[in-house]
């Protein structure tokens, strides 16, 4: 995967293609990407390609890098993996075949799945309590469903060959995968208390410092509006096992969303915004919006925020149903 891209956003158009902004250099690209319109939500992002679930609840890996539109479309730029079949009750499991878009709520990769198989685990969070599960690629036929006792997770992230994830209590846990058959998870640290006033989302992001980031994001949903009203990051301490509030991200920009948060360095990519917080209109479990609105950029130093997009991408979005997701480009 080329390194030298920030992620990008793809946007869903009128006439049922996804297109590709560049939100640092203000330009929509001239190229329509192979995203197949027969899946309608993204359940997360890594690596260049985006995770989905079709009506049999299998997981699909699609990469539109690999199918860009007058190109020749490369092999296995679509990838399907073994159906989810969790332990649920029957009237669970029919009202989640009925819903299947939304059966899982989140979902990472990590490592390409194409040019380092052996590497590769895919791991989501499932419904209705948001459980775990993975597969490992090249050597998992099933997936492994870690147990019932861990439940209603909201964010997960790999940070060099761990994964850490926080439930909706805020804990921190620390989650061993080593074969398909044995798989752990240790609470390691209580959470950062919520807002009381606003609704928090949550986000884990691992930055290029080794830092382990939690991301608390603040919406109002009066009047049936979703509106990020401010953010928050905390960075975890290994050695004294607490979040420390960081009022400054420094060199730092942040891209979150329904894809796997993303962490880049203003330095290497001149058009971000350093210690700013790129964010955009994301899935909810409880919530749901016609028409995604609730995105922008967030200034960590003064608390402001602005529109991080020009008018042509603007109007995309304004008319789009579905919701933007970032991805990090891996052109050849």
């Amino acid at each position: 995967m080329s390194s030298g891209y920030p992620p990008m956003l793809l946007i869903h158009t009128n006439d049922d293609t996804w297109i590709l902004y560049n939100a640092m250099k203000n330009k929509v690209l001239d190229l329509q990407l192979g995203v197949p319109q027969n899946y309608k939500h993204f359940c997360g992002s890594a690596k260049g390609w985006l995770i989905a679930m079709d009506e049999n609840q299998a997981i699909i890996l699609i990469n539109p890098f690999h199918r860009v539109k007058g190109r020749r479309e490369k092999e296995n730029s679509i990838i399907r993996l073994p159906s989810l079949t969790p332990p649920l009750t029957v009237r669970k499991r029919n009202f989640w075949v009925e819903n299947y878009e939304r059966f899982v709520y989140k979902a990472t990769i990590t490592a390409d799945p194409i040019s380092n198989a052996d590497d590769c685990i895919v791991v989501v969070m499932y419904e209705d309590l948001c459980r775990l599960a993975f597969i490992r690629i090249n050597k998992d036929t099933t997936w492994t469903y870690i147990g019932e006792e861990y439940t209603t997770f909201e964010e997960l992230v790999y940070v060099d060959a761990d994964f850490y994830a926080v439930n909706n209590l805020g804990e921190l846990s620390y989650v061993e995968i080593t074969s398909q058959s044995n798989s752990d998870v240790e609470m390691y640290a209580y959470g950062v208390e919520r807002s009381k006033k606003w609704f928090t989302k949550i986000y884990l992001v691992h930055s290029n410092d080794k830092e382990l980031l939690l991301v608390h994001r603040y919406i109002d949903y009066s009047d049936d509006k979703r509106k990020t009203k401010k953010f928050r990051v905390f960075q975890f301490d290994l050695y004294t096992f607490e979040w420390t509030e960081k009022n400054t991200l420094g060199d730092g920009v942040l891209f979150l969303g329904d894809n796997s948060s993303v962490y880049v360095s203003a330095s290497k990519f001149p058009k971000c915004k350093p210690n700013h917080i790129y964010f955009n209109h994301d899935g909810d479990r409880s919530y749901e919006h016609p028409k995604p609105h609730d995105f922008g950029v967030y200034n960590l130093k003064n608390g402001k925020f602005s529109v991080p997009y020009n008018s042509r991408a603007m109007n995309l979005l304004k008319k789009t149903s579905r919701y933007p997701i970032w991805i990090m480009p891996t052109f050849q």
